[in-house]
């Protein structure tokens, strides 16, 4: 028989990155961050900006909340701090919203830059006027308990990817990438490289490329079949 679990679990010493490392994200573009990391690491694509709320890069505060529950996001507001980017995991239920315009808002006083669940949110006008860029799969006026259990600051799996505590979260009209904190130095190196070839494509298209050399390559070397 298994004991009562706690109504919330929560690990308050997070090793966050340096602010120079979150700083080389800001203002990018999640299929950058994504190319930096091989083409991967980005949530299912139901995962997207709320209420036009806008774009962000900020540091994973992971929580979980699990179905028609948000008791575990008023436990990463106790910890969050300056920079955080709250991730909830609603277990994909979108039944009930996880938060409002009201939690929001006392995330950005916390100075959260961002909120994120694969979960439903409600209060569209008053997240609007909030301002905190907030990303979900679904808006419903359903609201939810305070029951728990749930954890903070422990790993979760949001839209398919691993969310660990002091990540990256990148978030923007296209979706939300998650750089793991383990890949952050090396992802910022790979992100130049990333940055430079797509510029020299815009370049190329905007002077009247039609098709790139690498696809002429392939048929050049008869990669391709072509039928009757």
């Amino acid at each position: 028989m298994l004991d009562d679990a706690p109504l919330l679990t929560i690990k308050r010493r997070i090793e966050r990155p340096s602010k120079a490392a979150l700083a080389a994200f800001e203002g990018l573009m999640t299929g950058f961050v994504a190319d930096a990391l091989g083409g991967r690491g980005a949530m299912v694509p139901a995962v997207k900006p709320i209420a036009g709320t806008g774009s962000f890069a900020g540091v994973a505060l992971p929580c979980a909340a699990g179905p028609a529950d948000n008791l575990a996001v008023f436990g990463a507001l106790m910890i969050a701090e300056p920079g955080d980017v709250v991730v909830c995991a609603a277990d994909a239920f979108e039944h009930t919203a996880v938060t409002g315009d009201l939690l929001l808002g006392m995330l950005k006083n916390k100075g959260c830059v961002g909120f994120v669940t694969d979960g439903a949110v409600r209060d569209l006008p008053g997240i609007r006027d909030v301002g905190l860029p907030c990303y979900a799969t679904a808006v419903t006026p359903n609201s939810p308990a305070k029951s728990g259990p749930g954890t903070v600051g422990l790993p979760v799996v949001v839209g398919g990817v691993t969310v660990g505590p002091g990540d990256i979260v990148v978030g923007d009209e296209d979706g939300v990438v998650v750089v793991p904190k383990a890949l952050i130095e090396t992802t910022i190196e790979r992100l130049e490289a990333v940055k430079a070839a797509e510029a020299a494509m815009l370049a190329k298209v905007q002077g009247g490329l039609t098709l790139p050399d690498s696809i002429k390559a392939m048929a050049a070397a008869g990669r391709f079949l072509e039928v009757e």
